[in-house]
């Protein structure tokens, strides 16, 4: 008895946790590699930091070319294809003797590659495999970028340290490929294939939920929507506070601040810990809450410790930062992913999402950029995590005006090719 409860879309959903891990620790290594290749190659940070740069952009690219992909072909090959090109690059890489390659391969091939395999195709898989339970599964899959950096990144320091950036390079690219291997043996694209129902559903379907697995809204549609907007409107936000400027600039502010290396790190460490905790929070919280609230709420907090972490001086107040921060560092992913499903219909969500992922990646470049820009004229980065606490009650406003509830009348209804 036991064995017939269990349902293939557990299988699906590890595979696809294990591949996006994969990916999350390609994205984590600039951090390892810069210091290595600035006494190679004796290039400065501003050149090599420009590859992250255009990775940023080229990542937040891949979510719409994945997205597409994923509607059009499926998660499986999708992810094949993101994990290749991840592989690929990283194998150039390990030749790598001239800046240009660095802008290439980095910032372009694995850039691309990272953004297919990444939370866009992990939202349709969950979308398409789960008619309960979509919003804890995407949030796992939210965690599954946390446990990548807290499992690679000390594995890639300690390797560099002792071997060299290239012996680093070569563990993520023998991750990428074993990733790419169960990918290859027990993925599947919708439950349909092997004769199953989605995890939820009862012997039938009722027409309700058949039309909202079928409505799909063409692009050019969600861009007249305001809908569409704000929803992307808010993502730049979330990107702009999150991985553009915590993710590139705390541990530099923290050291200015008087901190050591050691307790910037461990602070890292601990926003890591309780960002897999807030994520899988929020992905439970999103199957039974309204999810406009959950994000007004999510980007409220976030403002708050982000208007707060100039001040900051103690190493208490510090670890206090990063618990808070870090409950809803990618938090906001569950409900964005599932109010984007609610308003155009689950037909076209890979696409639609992948392009307002873009817009957090766009927002996570300008930070990235701006906090260095900010800090070479001001010295600090006060007013930058200031601008960033401001945007972030912006975005409450923008999530509140969000409203789903009128969809059914105006998204059209496309039956899928």
């Amino acid at each position: 008895m036991t064995l017939r409860r269990f349902h293939y879309a557990w299988v699906v959903t590890s595979v696809t946790f294990v591949a996006l891990l994969a990916a999350s620790s390609v994205r984590a290594a600039p951090g390892v590699f810069i210091v290595p290749l600035e006494q190679e190659f004796g290039w400065d940070r501003a050149i090599i930091s420009l590859a992250v740069s255009i990775s940023l952009i080229t990542f937040g690219l891949g979510g719409p070319i994945g997205g597409t992909l994923v509607d059009r072909i499926g998660p499986r090959r999708a992810l094949l294809g993101g994990l290749g090109m991840i592989a690929v690059g990283l194998y150039l890489l390990l030749s790598l003797r001239d800046l240009w390659q660095l802008y290439l391969l980095w910032g372009v091939l694995i850039g691309v590659g990272t953004g297919i395999a990444s939370q866009v195709t992990g939202a349709t898989v969950a979308h398409r495999w789960f008619r309960t339970h979509r919003g804890l599964v995407i949030g796992l899959f939210g965690a599954a970028t946390s446990v990548g950096q807290l499992i690679f990144v000390p594995w890639m320091l300690n390797v560099t340290t002792t071997d060299g950036w290239r012996s680093g390079l070569t563990l993520v690219l023998v991750a990428s490929i074993a990733a790419a291997v169960p990918v290859l043996l027990f993925m599947r694209d919708r439950p349909a294939d092997i004769g199953a129902r989605a995890l939820g559903e009862g012997e039938t379907i009722s027409a309700e939920e058949r039309a909202a697995d079928q409505r799909r809204t063409p692009l050019r549609a969600a861009l007249r929507d305001r809908d569409f907007w704000l929803l992307a409107g808010s993502f730049f936000i979330c990107g702009y506070t999150s991985n553009g400027l915590v993710g590139t600039h705390l541990i530099p502010h923290a050291m200015e601040h008087g901190f050591t290396a050691v307790t910037s790190g461990t602070a890292v460490g601990l926003m890591g810990s309780m960002n897999i905790v807030g994520t899988l929070a929020s992905g439970w919280l999103s199957d039974r809450y309204d999810n406009r609230k959950l994000l007004a709420a999510y980007y409220g907090f976030r403002a708050l410790s982000l208007m707060a972490l100039p001040f900051i001086y103690e190493g208490q107040w510090l670890y206090a930062f990063a618990v808070l921060y870090g409950l809803d560092w990618i938090a906001t992913v569950p409900p964005t992913a599932n109010l984007t499903a609610q308003i155009f219909g689950r037909a076209s969500l890979g696409q639609l999402y992948g392009w307002i992922f873009f817009s957090h990646m766009c927002g996570a470049a300008l930070a990235a950029f701006a906090g260095g820009f900010a800090h070479n004229v001001l010295g600090n980065y006060h007013l930058m995590f200031i601008s960033a606490a401001v945007m972030g009650f912006i975005a409450v406003s923008l999530a509140l005006r969000i409203s789903p509830a009128r969809r059914n009348e105006l998204v059209p209804a496309v039956a899928p090719a």
